[in-house]
């Protein structure tokens, strides 16, 4: 169960916060890892899928490169062509960064990977306090340089991502940066000295922007969708905000067949844009109020979205197709492809036929997604 013979790579956004770091301790109590708020997490309505428990991986420790080893089996059985692992870089220090940094000493697992920089503040947001910041996120071209220079080490790695014949590297947040275009600018320029050659940009585009980012604009060479995208759509929001749930702290629902079908009317824009699919999203677990569920999400549904988006997403220069999941493992989001103790490896198996029917259908059938499957 490979997807060697397909043109598209599934590229898996990957959490490394399952193992206890002391910034954690400090910040949520000793021990803290995304389990601790997974394990909290309780339904708010009859029906309600909480929580969400793992299976076939049980609670691992990303410590421990059994654990790593064992994702990356499962992600390859079943057509994940890589791993995006999140980036925590704070001008100079860094978090969360022993199981990547573990990946790159020991060279394992043998799977593919590439970077995205979350460059936002630290904040409570893990528990839906927003407003205060734990490590502020700053910006130098002196730092541009040093963080360059510390990302070559994985650029240069054989496993690391490629796309069109250059390392990809996600921004998750470009309009942050006081000059996108210079940091890109010493970014390629030492790349190349490095021997390394052109990087390929991406400006993540996500419901935390303030305006979606024209990549061309700032230097970068594309920008990359972040499901679930409830962007500018003004009576979108509205409507979403009638639906609030009551006693839950203005916790918001969406059909996930909703999300789905606004998705696939998506225009593409005047630049290139990598598509991405979410398996389902339910971020109580995590934020006390403003918390955001999909509701009647299923592996049927995310298997013809994620078959959709494959069909429509438009080759890049390298005669490939890149199509982003998120997520692999954003547990306390309800966001994951790893097995679950509903689904099992429905969403894996769903993932695999996606890919199995890219070469399978010459026309593209009927892509609307039925709010009664199940």
């Amino acid at each position: 169960m490979t997807n060697s013979s397909s043109r598209t790579k599934l590229i898996a956004f990957y959490l490394p916060q399952f193992y206890p770091i002391p910034e954690n301790d400090e910040w949520w109590g000793k021990g803290f890892t995304e389990w601790t708020s997974v394990t909290r997490a309780k339904p708010w309505f009859r029906g309600h899928y909480q929580p969400h428990l793992p299976a076939d991986l049980g609670f691992y420790d990303l410590r421990l490169p059994e654990a790593r080893e064992a994702q990356a089996d499962l992600a390859k059985q079943y057509g994940v062509y890589g791993f995006c692992y999140y980036h925590y870089w704070f001008h100079g220090r860094r978090l969360l960064e022993r199981p990547f940094n573990q990946v790159l000493t020991s060279e394992r697992p043998d799977f593919p990977f590439c970077l995205c920089w979350a460059n936002q503040n630290w904040t409570r947001g893990w528990d839906g306090e927003e407003r205060k910041i734990l490590v502020r996120q700053t910006y130098s071209p002196q730092d541009d340089l040093t963080h360059i220079r510390w990302l070559l080490k994985a650029f240069e790695d054989r496993r690391y991502i490629r796309v069109e014949g250059k390392p990809l590297f996600l921004l998750y947040r470009a309009e942050d940066l006081p000059s996108a275009s210079q940091a890109a600018e010493t970014w390629r320029a030492e790349a190349k000295k490095a021997g390394i050659g052109d990087l390929f940009l991406c400006a993540v585009q996500s419901n935390h922007h303030r305006a979606r980012v024209d990549p061309t604009q700032i230097g970068f060479d594309a920008a990359v969708e972040f499901q679930p995208s409830l962007f500018r759509q003004r009576s979108f929001l509205k409507k979403l905000r009638d639906r609030v749930l009551r006693g839950a702290s203005n916790n918001l629902i969406l059909e996930y067949s909703e999300l789905v079908e606004r998705s696939l009317q998506v225009p593409n824009p005047p630049y290139r844009w990598i598509r991405s699919v979410t398996p389902s999203w339910d971020n109580t677990p995590r934020r006390k109020t403003n918390a955001l569920m999909l509701e009647g999400a299923c592996p049927e549904k995310y298997g013809r979205w994620l078959a959709a988006i494959i069909r429509r997403s438009s080759m890049l220069a390298g005669g490939e197709k890149v199509v982003f999941l998120n997520a692999w493992n954003e547990w306390a989001e309800g966001n994951h492809l790893e097995p679950c103790q509903r689904w099992g490896r429905g969403y894996l198996e769903a993932t695999q036929s996606a890919l199995d029917g890219e070469s399978s259908q010459d026309t593209e059938p009927n892509t609307r997604v039925s709010a009664s499957a199940s």
